[in-house]
């Protein structure tokens, strides 16, 4: 039987030596890339997020000139619930919709009259997205979570002459071209 000498002793070692350092290199890239992945989840819920939103804020926006039809009031009207603008003979929204960060349901901002006005995510994580939002969530500038993006009706985007309203603690904007002045 040969006997070992140092040099087979050395071969085996530099061999488990490569094999951990393979191990320790595939998992760095692997958490790297679970990192990537879990951004481009993020940001597609994020994008749902959004679409979702303004639906159904332009949902509550019709419900309530729908409901103020033939009416002399300036009282806004909100549905009790969200599947109250899924229901025929006019749905407003296709369905009612679970929160796209989550998967549960909303978080309802409720009107005076204990209708619903307004939604907004649980979601406390940060926002990937900080800037250039569509015209009707330009309110979200600069709001760091999801759980402080609140689609509603009224949209504080836009006053109801369809000129942008004033930031909070702001002046108001300049007129857009083309547009009247409010009276």
């Amino acid at each position: 039987m040969p006997v070992p000498t140092p040099s087979h002793l050395c071969e085996r070692g530099a061999t488990y030596l490569l094999m951990m350092l393979a191990i320790v290199l595939m998992g760095f890239v692997l958490s790297i890339g679970a990192r990537q992945w879990k951004m481009a989840v993020q940001r597609e819920q994020e994008v749902d997020l959004l679409i979702k939103g303004i639906e159904i804020q332009n949902a509550l926006a019709a419900y309530s000139v729908a409901v103020k039809a033939g009416r002399v009031t300036q009282e806004e009207y909100y549905p009790a619930t969200l599947v109250e603008l899924t229901r025929p003979p006019r749905p407003l929204l296709r369905k009612a919709y679970p929160d796209p960060m989550t998967g549960k349901e909303w978080d309802l901002l409720r009107s005076p009259t204990g209708g619903i006005m307004g939604v907004r995510s649980r979601s406390k994580a940060l926002a990937i997205k900080r800037s250039d939002f569509p015209q009707p969530v330009r309110h979200f500038e600069g709001l760091s979570r999801y759980d402080e993006w609140v689609f509603q009706h009224p949209n504080p985007s836009s006053s109801g002459t369809g000129v942008p309203a004033a930031p909070p603690g702001g002046s108001p904007p300049a007129e857009v071209p083309g547009s009247s002045p409010p009276r």
